[in-house]
């Protein structure tokens, strides 16, 4: 007898639908086996747990007895969380790309008793609205096709798997010129939003790569209008309803232009790249809005995504109560009863709060008004005490739901973003932090010598993903430059070394998103794209320069440049998913690296100094008394000035004169960002 099977996950995600009349199934061969013995197709559902309009599908449909039975008569149903499973929520959403959809979560897709696809959708409400056909109307359909006409279903089922197969076994190599970045940014000039930032249009997600790939390109040309729309975007983020303004952390993306109204998740990974963005843009532009949300996001991570271990938790939901955003906003009512009058007025006037209100008859806290007039120290100083207050009021209603799961990749980037956000404003509690989570992740979801994709409840779930691997490694290199600690050197190259040996596609360069030995799936991918979060064959050539150069092994350029030229052909193609991929050839053509010469704590000035540069293609090594570098190192021989602890800046083969004050080495530095090559 059949039933719903995902009481015994530890995925929060599944854990909502295990009360579900609906017969849920994890992914597995057992529910692929029962869908071949019972002759049905396949009902995919994809979602994940901070997802709003994932609920709202569940609770009209997999919550109605009516819809689930249906669903249990005519299909096996299976349930994923895209955040447990990437690799199978990639396939599929593939598949939904291919038919001429855009795409989105929840993912639904009917598939044969082998997992190939057919057809499918996304939300699908219960009765026929939004244009959509009602959920229980598609069921039966599809259901018939699938019994009355085979042809059909085999001829889309082949389609699409051929189309996917194709997808990753298409090589497009070449040889990129050394222009790229510089016109990349010239072609995304023209498509950003002049007043708001951002890409034009909604909705609007931060698409932190390609603001990341602009401002490099400022920086290398001193060009204003690279610059201009990422400052312009983030100004208008930090000051938009994108951004809690009480409790820190910005929300996955906004519906409309402005930043205004956000689908009110926050995700882990979208914080650690805004982090990474908001630290790199402050330590040239030293705006104090900047400085202000990171250390506000932060704080954020530190007192509500931390999990025990020191691993870093997945997401916040989007709905609490069972209604989107009610955590977070806010009536002009319940701002007057929690301040004094005067109070009130003030705040009510900077955060944009009214009667009839900005969303739905409530407001969502923003200072858009002043995107473009920053703040000043006195106003947020008065401002600050009644943020506080209210953040107090605001914490004693119903939390969001809380993703508590630890995912490899995700933690990769924040505590890569915490190294570097460490480093740059002197907090050495972040760069603890981002310490302790790397710990965690290697000592806990890595097992025999292979990483672990995600941890809950003290279960580890799935062999890593292409991602996990390439952003650990990042963190390891991050952690090495604020740390100084050679071990994480050797970190990053046993993670870099795992990948060599599971994933890499020896006949077209690059490397697969799944191991040689996970589970088999109907395609085995390999792209250079960036989703919601950056791919693994985009930073991977990065991470492979500074480790060549770290470690003066040549085989770590080798493999960085077999990763180039393999993906160089994605260029003629579309170069939008391609912001990681092109940063990352940035760093191989113009790498620039600081030698500091000397013990730690002599060298702290120097170090402290070099981190306050934006250089994104930086890496920073120390050099103890007495240690020799490779022959083939530009800095070898090189030795302290006059017995003072010196810097040495090097672009290519080319090493500085001798640094060893703090001012002379900031100039160094922002010299050598802008080589040409």
């Amino acid at each position: 007898m059949s039933r719903n099977f995902l009481r015994e996950e530890t995925s929060p995600y599944l854990l909502q639908h295990a009360d579900n009349p609906v017969h849920w199934r994890p992914w597995g061969e057992e529910a692929l086996a029962a869908a071949k013995r019972e002759k049905k197709p396949i009902l995919l559902s994809v979602g994940y747990a901070a997802c709003h309009w994932c609920h709202v599908m569940a609770h009209e449909s997999f919550e109605d007895e009516g819809v689930a039975a249906v669903m249990n008569e005519h299909f096996i149903n299976i349930k994923v969380d895209r955040e447990e499973r990437p690799d199978i929520d990639a396939i599929y959403m593939s598949a939904l790309h291919l038919l001429g959809q855009q795409g989105g979560w929840p993912l639904t897709m009917f598939l044969t008793p082998e997992g190939e696809p057919f057809w499918g959708g996304t939300y699908f409400p219960k009765e026929a609205a939004y244009g959509r056909p009602g959920f229980t109307d598609v069921l039966t359909e599809v259901a018939r096709i699938f019994r009355e006409e085979p042809a059909k279903v085999y001829k889309n089922r082949q389609a699409l798997v051929e189309a996917l197969q194709k997808q990753s076994a298409t090589a497009r190599p070449g040889e990129p010129t050394p222009q790229v970045p510089v016109v990349v940014a010239e072609k995304l000039v023209e498509i950003m939003d002049p007043e708001n930032g951002g890409i034009r249009g909604a909705p609007k997600f931060p698409q932190v790569p390609l603001l990341s790939l602009m401002w490099r390109a400022h920086l290398r040309t001193g060009r204003e209008d690279f610059a201009a729309p990422v400052t312009r975007a983030l100004d208008h983020m930090s000051e938009g309803g994108i951004y809690d303004h009480l409790g820190g952390g910005y929300a996955r993306y906004s519906v409309d232009e402005f930043w205004l109204a956000p689908h009110f998740e926050k995700m882990l990974y979208d914080n650690a790249l805004l982090i990474d963005l908001l630290t790199l843009t402050w330590a040239e532009t030293r705006k104090p809005l900047y400085e202000r949300r990171v250390r506000e996001t932060v704080e954020w991570v530190a007192r509500e995504m931390l999990t025990d271990g020191g691993g870093f938790a997945a997401s916040l939901d989007a709905d609490s109560e069972g209604e989107e955003g009610k955590f977070y906003v806010w009536s002009e009512a319940e701002i007057d009863q929690t301040l004094n009058p005067g109070e009130a007025t003030l705040f009510k006037r900077f955060y944009g709060v009214t009667a009839p209100g900005n969303w739905e008859g409530t407001n969502i806290l923003n200072r858009l008004a002043r995107a473009d007039e920053p703040v000043t120290a006195e106003e947020e100083a008065a401002l600050e005490p009644l943020r506080a207050r209210l953040f107090a009021e605001r914490d004693m209603r119903v939390h969001p739901g809380f993703d508590d799961k630890v995912l490899a990749d995700w933690n990769g980037l924040m505590i890569g973003a915490l190294a570097r956000a460490g480093a740059t404003f002197g907090e050495a509690q972040w760069v603890e932090m981002a310490a302790d989570a790397f710990r965690f992740v290697m000592e806990t979801m890595r097992v025999e010598g292979r990483l672990h994709h995600a941890w809950r409840d003290g279960k580890l779930q799935h062999i890593a993903m292409a991602d996990d691997l390439a952003n650990m490694a990042d963190a390891a290199v991050a952690l090495a430059e604020a740390t100084g600690d050679e071990g994480y050197v050797a970190e990053a190259e046993s993670l870099v070394a795992e990948l060599n040996a599971h994933y890499r596609d020896a006949a077209n360069g690059g490397y697969f998103f799944t191991a040689d030995d996970a589970p088999t799936l109907i395609v085995r991918r390999r792209t250079v794209a960036d989703d919601a979060t950056p791919a693994a064959n985009g930073t991977l050539p990065g991470t492979l320069t500074k480790l060549a150069l770290l470690t003066g092994k040549g085989e770590y350029f080798s493999r960085a440049d077999e990763l180039i030229r393999a993906f160089a052909g994605e260029l003629q193609q579309n170069i939008f998913p391609l912001g990681s991929y092109i940063a990352s050839l940035d760093t191989r053509l113009r790498p620039v690296q600081v030698v500091l010469i000397g013990g730690p704590e002599e060298t702290a000035e120097l170090a402290k100094a070099a981190f306050g540069v934006s250089c994104p293609a930086r890496i920073l090594m120390r050099v103890k008394d007495g240690k020799v570098l490779p022959e083939g190192h530009p800095a070898h021989g090189k030795e302290k000035q006059d017995g003072k602890p010196t810097a040495y800046v090097c672009a290519g083969e080319t090493c500085s004169l001798p640094v060893t004050e703090v001012e002379a080495l900031v100039e160094e530095l922002k010299r050598a960002r802008t080589n040409p090559a």
